[in-house]
């Protein structure tokens, strides 16, 4: 675990720059009041795993997506790390006692109107996800190495309102993650391999 934790804490102090659904577009949209909002990138201390959850097929946002577990900031919570803990127990039964948070990269501008903020974090001790009923489909994970080499990155593309949008993928067996997950999931990939 602690070799686990030093080369997430190196990535950390690293920089990439700011990402956005927007990197690929050359006329993004221009600047709006993004929400804020936290997403838990949690991988399992003794593993090394990566928790994500397949999104519920009847949500209105995001149906059926891979994502981190997380959501927007609401009043209650202190800032973006409390909503990512927050949302993550929600979502997949993550205890709050259970993470040890080790720092934030910078926020994500998603198209959807989003400032989301990855946390990163080490999961200590047994855990067995229990998904959110009608929020999440189902909770998997993924090898720390697929995740932490920039390889098992690729663009590709699709129509969406009318014009390409391009944007980051890196499929795990039967799970498509893209979007805004590959997008801050690459951007991870880069500062562990610098």
């Amino acid at each position: 675990m602690a070799e686990l934790r030093d080369r997430l804490l190196r990535a950390l102090s690293g920089t990439t720059g700011p990402s956005s659904d927007y990197d690929f577009q050359r006329d993004p949209p221009a600047d709006v009041d993004l929400l804020p909002a936290g997403v838990l990138a949690a991988f399992d201390g003794r593993s090394g795993r990566l928790v994500l959850t397949k999104r519920a097929s009847s949500l209105r946002h995001h149906p059926g997506q891979i994502a981190l577990p997380g959501g927007k900031v609401d009043p209650g919570d202190a800032d973006e790390i409390a909503a990512a803990l927050r949302e993550a127990h929600e979502e997949v039964g993550l205890n709050p006692a259970q993470v040890q948070v080790l720092g934030t990269m910078p926020a994500h501008r998603t198209v959807t109107g989003f400032a989301m903020t990855p946390v990163l974090a080490l999961i200590h001790g047994e855990f067995t996800p229990v998904p959110e009923a009608g929020e999440v489909e189902e909770v998997f994970t993924v090898p720390f190495e697929h995740i932490a080499d920039p390889a098992n990155y690729r663009i590709e593309g699709r129509l969406w309102r009318g014009a390409r949008r391009d944007y980051y993928i890196a499929p795990y067996g039967p799970y498509y993650i893209w979007g805004a997950t590959a997008r801050v999931l690459h951007s991870l990939a880069l500062r562990l391999a610098a």
